[in-house]
């Protein structure tokens, strides 16, 4: 009997960080919660990151995750907007650490391959395939979407080689 995992996606970002979380029993999703964290733009950064700690946290209490799964940083050509979003991909990668789980890393193309069947999806690619891989699915913005994406990647790989090789990549708390 293959027993249920609970996974935790997350897509970070500074102004809003989606978080989703899904149950995986063998080939079997169903949906737990989603949500859009979000920092006040008019607070110091460090305020911000300290909010996102502090949401992040609560969200992994309520829904007590055994995995969790970020996705990578892409690199843009604004220097300064790339540097803030790898501060809160710090903290998405943090604050699971921190509860004793196993953090995957997964570029963003091998969650849209994953999901949608390309790697060049767009958000309502995305939108709609979780939709229809979790009807029951409930999502209030883009980043919600995408982190349950994200959850839904990590459910289809954590157990092959290159899900292996992604959490290798990853960071492993235990």
């Amino acid at each position: 009997m293959i027993h249920p995992i609970r996974i935790l996606g997350i897509d970070p970002g500074l102004r809003r960080t989606g978080w989703g979380v899904i149950e995986a029993q063998g080939n079997r999703l169903s949906f737990v919660g989603s949500g859009t964290l979000t920092s006040d733009s008019k607070a110091s950064l460090a305020e911000r990151l300290r909010q996102l700690h502090d949401a992040l946290h609560d969200v992994i209490n309520r829904n007590e995750p055994q995995e969790a799964a970020v996705e990578n940083t892409f690199v843009n050509k604004d220097a300064g907007a790339t540097l803030k979003l790898g501060q809160a991909r710090g903290i998405a990668l943090l604050v699971p650490s921190l509860h004793n789980l196993e953090v995957a890393e997964y570029a963003p193309n091998l969650v849209k391959k994953t999901v949608v069947g390309t790697g060049h999806a767009d958000k309502e690619q995305i939108r709609m395939m979780v939709k229809v891989l979790m009807p029951k699915a409930v999502f209030n913005s883009d980043d919600a979407a995408d982190a349950l994406a994200i959850a839904i990647c990590h459910a289809h790989h954590r157990g092959s080689a290159s899900g292996r090789m992604a959490a290798l990549a990853g960071v492993r708390a235990k």
